[in-house]
């Protein structure tokens, strides 16, 4: 490896890690506080880093926040993308989903918190609506990939990915509400195959 892709290297890791500090600082402060009660100048004291370094990696405090939903979004990606190429399109999603949820294991109590807390902050909910948006339009492009009929308009393609994200959306929402009563896991299981009976 030469120097220069070394220090390539080095740089992305600090900045991954400034990002997820800034990220994990965010959630602190707002299960703390409040996220209305929370500001830009707060979350990089806390991170201790500076107003400017913030707006390095985030526009604002809910982009901040919402970090660690794209992280977790980003790696359902590509876990679909990594799917065997002869799945169907919404096998292949559900499979995914279901790695995803084993290897999550025990739910983070912070991410938990942070969920909760979502669900009373309008500005929140419509910053994770954005995110949720572009992400249908990757996963839309995945299912595309993996069609084998027409697919005019990809209407069929694009239906699919917001319905598997509802799905998880429905899913999530039953499990805050009553956590002990069954795990994510299942109810995620559950929720794929009822959405899925169009799409199998």
């Amino acid at each position: 490896m030469s120097t220069t892709t070394a220090e390539l290297g080095l740089r992305e890791r600090k900045k991954a890690a400034t990002r997820q500090a800034l990220h994990e600082a965010a959630v602190r402060l707002a299960i703390a506080h409040g996220a209305d009660k929370i500001t830009v100048e707060a979350v990089a004291d806390e991170a201790g880093v500076s107003r400017r370094t913030f707006s390095n990696y985030f526009a604002n405090k809910e982009e901040a926040l919402l970090y660690g939903d794209h992280q977790r979004i980003s790696a359902l990606i590509g876990m679909v993308r990594a799917r065997p190429t002869g799945e169907r399109p919404w096998e292949a999603l559900t499979e995914a989903a279901r790695e995803f949820y084993r290897q999550v294991g025990r739910l983070d109590p912070a991410w938990v918190a942070q969920t909760r807390l979502l669900r009373s902050q309008p500005a929140l909910l419509a910053q994770q609506l954005n995110t949720f948006a572009a992400v249908e339009r990757e996963l839309a492009a995945a299912v595309t990939a993996r069609m084998t009929e027409p697919d005019p308009s990809g209407v069929r393609a694009k239906l699919a990915a917001a319905t598997f994200m509802a799905s998880l959306r429905v899913a999530l929402h039953i499990w805050l509400d009553a956590p002990a009563d069954t795990s994510l896991a299942e109810l995620v299981d559950r929720a794929l195959a009822e959405a899925g009976r169009g799409f199998a």
